[in-house]
């Protein structure tokens, strides 16, 4: 364990009722991205810092391990019924319909390389439907929030898409184009070549961006629920959109394509290779 930092000691707050509304589920989320923040910037830059290697190739830190363990402690202080998916952990069943959902570094590699674009991402899904997310970038000090019903926001203040309706108006966002990321789909570079311009900020940061506003469709050819959930409700709660690259709206599909609604039938016609309408 590295000096400086030791886990959150919580205090159990005894039997807690099942959330009515999903805005309820918004403290919780925020007391744990709290302390995930403190954990990640303590961690961020170290000289030391321990990476490891995944069955996948994908690098875990050590600020990965320690944020989810951290998360589900509280968790199960506060919410000992709700189950927990995480990506370093897997899926812990319990007792109630609703679990966590984390991603405890969405940007790892960026936070491997000193680069401050990463996020803590939480979701609370229930019955199979996400209804509250946060993502919580601690080196922008940036934090983005929703609740079905009850709109979306970026510190505090409420956030919505573009209204441009047209591709060649268009800001297209992307992920890695390289050797480590999956293959970009069938049409992405004639797609490409009609937006107005393309920025490849990848990960968690390109649906924000869409979310309010300052993209207009972004893409994840390959994502996990962990990387989904909580970017869902807070592009659909800003009024955008958030499928899968064949259309679906699940966080089981695989991948993400999210837009502000007006250009999605557009992206997602083009990016399957039928061509730009």
């Amino acid at each position: 364990m590295r000096a400086g930092w030791r886990p959150l000691s919580v205090a159990p707050l005894g039997a807690v009722l099942r959330a009515r509304e999903p805005a309820a589920w918004l403290p919780l989320l925020t007391e744990i991205a709290d302390g995930a923040d403190r954990i990640a910037l303590h961690f961020f830059r170290a000289r030391d810092l321990v990476v490891d290697e995944k069955p996948d190739r994908s690098p875990v830190t050590e600020a990965d391990r320690a944020i989810e363990a951290t998360a589900t402690r509280l968790l199960r202080a506060r919410h000992a019924e709700l189950g927990v998916l995480g990506e370093e952990h897997g899926d812990v069943p319990g007792t109630a319909p609703a679990r966590l959902v984390i991603d405890p570094i969405d940007g790892t590699q960026n936070f491997v390389r000193g680069i401050p674009v990463f996020a803590t991402l939480l979701a609370i899904e229930e019955d199979g439907e996400v209804v509250a997310g946060v993502a919580s970038a601690p080196a922008l000090a940036t934090r983005w929030q929703a609740a079905r019903g009850a709109g979306a926001f970026r510190n505090g203040r409420p956030v919505r898409v573009s209204k441009v309706g047209a591709l060649r108006d268009a800001l297209l966002l992307h992920a890695n184009l390289g050797r480590g990321d999956p293959t970009p789909p069938a049409g992405f570079f004639a797609l490409a070549g009609e937006v107005a311009r393309t920025r490849g900020f990848g990960d968690f940061y390109q649906h924000v961006l869409v979310a309010e506003g300052a993209g207009d469709a972004a893409l994840d050819p390959e994502a996990n629920a962990w990387d989904i959930a909580a970017l869902q409700v807070i592009v659909e709660e800003a009024g955008g959109r958030a499928t899968t690259l064949a259309g679906k709206r699940s966080i089981y599909g695989g991948s993400l394509v999210t837009s502000n609604g007006v250009l999605h039938a557009q992206v997602l016609d083009a990016l399957a290779g039928g061509g730009v309408r």
